[in-house]
């Protein structure tokens, strides 16, 4: 941090946070608030005469509550800027002044308390999220006893305690009476890989990190006794491996299988711990002078707001959903935003320093070329269509449509660098105005009719969403995975294209049936384009109901690209039901379909 706040073109501004982000790729204005500090960092030397005399005794978070710190203070060693702040909700001389002994102790009257948050407009052209995550807290794991029992911490209060520049100064004690911990037990997976107390996801790190802090101990305190209780040592990396052996070889116990309980012993204060070896499959009873509970990671609480300023999208464990997995790694739905760290995934430093320099290259490579190519897939507005009513405009997951005004009759406007061409708002607008270039009305019902010109009956029309749907019946393809050759696929960039219309002309057509596939729910390529699918699905059906049309026969399945045997499953699966649709079905479906309103 500190190498950031010297150079030269980098602004660092601490203590601050993003309110409001609008605009587009090359053209983005960010509205951040600095917040008050209540000292002049300009004129602060950091001479800490002011935390002397402060009478406010707080936790200290930044050595995880094992110290504590003053109402005015410096966050943690080596702050940029490198001055103090207030805190104002922790602060007895802001409103009304009834303190004001820092202020008095200052020589170089630094302190303000009338100071207040200041706004900044910056004009950015591109961004890069790094958000970081947060570690899972261990106290709803009710059976461990943490907080409860003072010899059980976590993880992260593991490494404040061991740290040179920690709240013991390096000298390894145990919180509950000081003394120090030679008999200590780890525990693996709190807070991940668990459908009851945490995330179904691997947090990645926490293995390795025991391992590492086995080897500390055994380092510094070659007495120490060590055991880890764990369900999967997961030392995928390079050279992680070897670190494990050598942690085994330096006398660390590692038990497979993991604690039900932690009680304490209420004389000694150590902690008893019974647990079954997946190995041996015997019951085992330990005892521990400390027990350190490996938690996981959750994504970063401040998601959400981010979400809503990039307008994001995420996978179902709440992380930030990437462009592609594997050709866009490190790119945003949207575009001109770029991902670094744990905010995208759980990651050690080595893959999160890789991933902020592929953040960098890409950012870079944006900015010098001085313009932005965009796909020839975007929308096209036809204006003298168009009524302003501004449907559209909330369709869209990427803002890149500006309202326009039904009553003035002034038509929406389309910022192209904004628009992917996900399609959702051609498919939700009335009066045809607008128009997706390569995947217009005309191309698709083409497909249709020419899908259809023979034998309809034995057809299953697929819409196919081309980041997910699509690439999982290519994936089914290449696997080799048989199904019945009634399914006919017209791609779409997103299932949020597909329109009721196209559903209806394909029963008018008289296809058996219709399918509409796409991204997972929560995983859309395109934000969240496919909640609107969802919509005029469900209308669908309701329509084909009140018309006595089997609803079975239209299906909306979510299949991601990996989902090659997903695929063809649900292909025989509809396959079956076609089998069970009549000649006099499908003629009643397009008599129904085909009256005047209808």
């Amino acid at each position: 941090m500190m190498d950031v706040g010297r150079h030269p073109r980098i602004k660092l501004l601490a203590y601050s946070e993003v309110e409001e982000i609008s605009g587009y790729v090359g053209n983005f204005r960010a509205r951040i608030r600095r917040k008050a500090r209540y000292i002049r960092e300009e004129d602060c030397t950091a001479c800490g005469d002011c935390a002397k005399v402060c009478p406010v005794v707080k936790p200290d978070e930044y050595q995880q509550g094992f110290s504590s710190r003053k109402a005015v203070h410096i966050p943690f060693p080596q702050a940029v800027p490198s001055a103090y702040l207030i805190r104002k909700e922790d602060c007895l001389g802001l409103n009304p002044i009834a303190c004001g002994k820092c202020a008095e102790a200052c020589e170089k009257k630094c302190m303000d308390y009338d100071m207040s948050d200041r706004f900044l407009e910056l004009e950015v052209g591109v961004i890069v999220v790094a958000t970081g995550m947060e570690p899972f807290d261990p106290a709803t794991v009710a059976e461990y006893g943490y907080r409860r029992y003072p010899n059980v911490i976590s993880s992260m209060e593991f490494e404040r305690l061991i740290c040179a520049g920690g709240p013991t100064e390096g000298h390894f004690l145990r919180p509950g009476d000081g003394s120090r911990p030679k008999r200590i037990g780890f525990i693996q997976c709190v807070g991940s890989r668990s459908r009851k107390d945490g995330q179904l996801f691997c947090s990645n790190i926490c293995c390795m990190n025991t391992v590492k802090d086995t080897l500390l101990l055994a380092d510094h305190y070659p007495d120490t006794e060590s055991t880890v209780f764990y369900t999967d040592i997961r030392a995928f990396g390079k050279g992680f491996e070897d670190l494990y052996q050598r942690s085994r070889e330096v006398g660390v116990q590692y038990v497979r299988g993991l604690p039900g309980e932690i009680r304490e012993d209420s004389k000694t204060g150590n902690l008893l711990v019974r647990a079954e070896n997946g190995s041996t499959g015997r019951l085992e009873d330990h005892e521990f002078d400390l027990m350190v509970l490996s938690v996981g990671f959750t994504p970063q609480n401040g998601n959400g707001k981010i979400h809503k300023l990039l307008t994001l999208s995420h996978t179902s464990d709440g992380f930030l959903l990437e462009s592609h997995p594997k050709l866009k790694p490190v790119d945003a739905p949207t575009k001109g935003v770029f991902f670094a760290g744990t905010c995208e995934a759980p990651k050690d430093i080595k893959d999160s320093v890789t991933q902020a320099g592929a953040a960098s290259a890409r950012a870079g490579i944006l900015l010098s070329a001085g313009k932005v190519k965009i796909e020839a897939i975007t929308s096209r507005l036809i204006a003298e269509k168009c009524t302003g009513c501004n449907v559209c405009v909330k369709a869209c997951p990427y803002s890149a449509i500006l309202p326009g005004d039904a009553k003035k009759k002034i038509p929406v406007s389309i910022v192209e660098a904004c628009c992917s061409g996900c399609g959702t708002c051609a498919a939700s607008c009335r009066f045809d105005a607008i128009e997706m270039r390569h995947f217009t009305d005309n191309q698709i019902y083409s497909q249709m009719d020419a899908i259809l010109e023979e034998n309809p009956r034995e057809k299953i029309v697929t819409f196919a969403c081309n980041w997910c749907s699509y690439a999982g019946g290519d994936f089914a393809g290449v696997s080799r995975l048989a199904y019945p050759a009634s399914s006919r696929l017209i791609r779409t960039m997103c299932s949020g294209r597909v329109t009721e219309d196209f559903i209806y002309h394909a029963f008018r057509k008289g296809a058996a049936m219709v399918l509409v596939s796409g991204c997972h729910f929560a995983d859309c390529h395109y934000i969240n384009a496919n909640r609107w699918t969802q919509r005029r699905v469900d209308h669908a059906w309701d329509r084909l109901e009140k018309l006595k049309i089997r609803p079975e026969r239209l299906q909306l399945e979510w299949i991601s690209a990996a989902e090659g045997q997903k695929f063809a499953k649900v292909m025989r699966e509809l396959d079956e039901i076609r089998k069970t649709v009549t000649i006099e079905e499908v003629q009643d479906t397009i008599a129904a379909l085909s009256k005047p309103g209808k």
